[in-house]
């Protein structure tokens, strides 16, 4: 199996030793993307405009290698406050179209943050 990395100079950069995306057996995984605005290092007040600004920075790692969100079939959401999952819904459902990637949402500690997503894409086969 070979593996290639993905750089997104425009994305929030990696604050460890791992690649904001890996290109692998046909897919795209990315890394867990919190709400940090790459041109400012802000983070917005509320679960939606995070949820909105994380699945730009996702989208923006798979436009490296010429994807969209419509080419995710897996997402993981962790959440600081399950309790804000309807507000997180609302705002992801802005960026995805049916069929929908499936997804696992789970409550965890963030450091400072209210959502992290990662997602795995397939590379459609010409």
């Amino acid at each position: 199996m070979s593996k290639v990395g993905i750089h997104a100079p425009e994305a929030p950069q990696p604050a460890g030793p791992y690649s904001q995306g890996v290109i692998a057996n046909g897919f795209v995984f990315t890394a867990g993307f919190g709400p940090q605005d790459p041109a400012t290092g802000k983070v917005a007040d509320t679960v939606g405009e995070q949820t909105r600004q994380t699945l730009r920075n996702v989208a923006t790692v798979l436009a490296q290698h010429g994807l969209t969100l419509d080419d995710c079939v897996k997402s993981t959401v962790h959440l600081a406050d399950l309790a804000d999952f309807a507000e997180f819904n609302d705002a992801y459902r802005e960026f995805f179209t049916e069929p929908y990637p499936v997804r696992t949402t789970v409550g965890s500690q963030l450091a400072n943050i209210l959502v992290e997503i990662d997602v795995v894409a397939a590379i459609p086969q010409d």
